[in-house]
């Protein structure tokens, strides 16, 4: 935490306004969440069944979307197609953007910031070992996975697919990556 203000010409009630100010700015600095996990989930539906991983976290076996974190130099788009393949091995090909969704898990404070997309899978490898902590793979209705609500990762696995269900569906146009080479031709505005 950086000093503290001088207050030493300041006139004692002035200075003790200051001091206040200040530790309130750190209260609240402290409170604040950290910066959200960004991660990528792939909703997939075959006749009614959408693919699950089933993984161990925490010595518990939970279910939830093929899901994780997004690699340092990774899009949103490379990074769901890539946990797709570790955590199924099926290859995933996103078609849209289901949705963003932040949440913030009750037990830890930790704040995940996902982006959900729909597609469809092909060229399973049912040889390849699964990305750990993934266990096996499962597909499962939305009225099986109700059944082992208990056992959801989180609430935003029912929200994927519910929202899926309702016909939630943006193009992957909204989270295209601007590089260097488009860049240039995009002017700013001046702040």
């Amino acid at each position: 935490m950086p000093a503290p203000p001088s207050t030493a010409c300041a006139p004692p009630d002035v200075a003790e306004e200051t001091l206040v100010t200040v530790a309130r700015g750190a209260a609240i600095l402290a409170r604040m969440p950290r910066k959200p996990d960004v991660t990528v989930a792939a909703v997939t539906e075959d006749d009614g069944r959408f693919l699950v991983v089933e993984e161990r976290i925490n010595q518990q076996f939970v279910l939830n979307q093929p899901a994780g974190h997004v690699e340092h130099g990774e899009t949103l788009i490379e990074a769901v197609i890539r946990e797709a393949r570790e955590e199924t091995a099926w290859r995933f090909e996103p078609q849209a953007l289901l949705g963003a969704y932040l949440w913030r898990n009750p037990r830890n404070g930790r704040n995940t910031l996902r982006f959900a997309f729909t597609g469809t899978v092909s060229d399973h490898k049912p040889n390849q070992p699964l990305d750990t902590p993934v266990v096996t793979t499962h597909w499962l209705t939305r009225a099986e996975l109700m059944e082992r609500n208990g056992r959801l990762r989180s609430p935003l696995v029912l929200r994927c697919i519910d929202d899926y269900l309702g016909g939630a569906r943006q193009s992957l146009e909204v989270v295209a990556r601007l590089d260097l080479q488009t860049a240039v031709s995009v002017r700013g505005v001046a702040v």
